[in-house]
């Protein structure tokens, strides 16, 4: 989510690209709530941040959106100048009625923009990695 919040509201400022510590399918929640507002995210590649590190990937910044145990695992990129912890609730973990799990996905959709939104706000142009 907050990739495709940096390529939206970013106005091509930023080379961005997010990868987790361990990919999967991408969540058919945070799917659907990212359609909502108008981002298709459905053909979108789920990487390993670990693919990133190993191609030698530079990053200015690095972005870790889950928890801080989590974001402790991630390594260091070459010519990282900058790491930021944005902490949000894991959608993959919620439960109840799809109702319910899609209201908690809509929030943390919320909050990511947010975020987004603000960093936007104080960011020079800058090569980025969301984890």
């Amino acid at each position: 989510m907050a990739e495709a919040f940096l390529k939206k509201h970013g106005d091509g400022r930023f080379e961005v690209e997010s990868a987790g510590l361990e990919p999967g399918k991408l969540n058919p929640f945070v799917v659907r709530a990212m359609a909502e507002v108008g981002i298709d995210i459905s053909g979108n590649p789920t990487k390993s941040v670990f693919d990133l590190f190993n191609a030698k990937k530079a990053f200015q910044v690095v972005v870790t959106v889950c928890s801080k145990e989590a974001a402790e695992r991630c390594p260091i990129f070459p010519g990282l100048s900058e790491k930021l912890h944005w902490p949000f609730s894991d959608p993959s973990a919620f439960t109840g009625s799809d109702d319910e799990i899609m209201a908690k996905v809509r929030a943390v959709r919320d909050e990511i923009e947010a975020a987004v939104k603000k960093f936007i706000i104080h960011a020079s142009d800058r090569t980025i990695c969301i984890v």
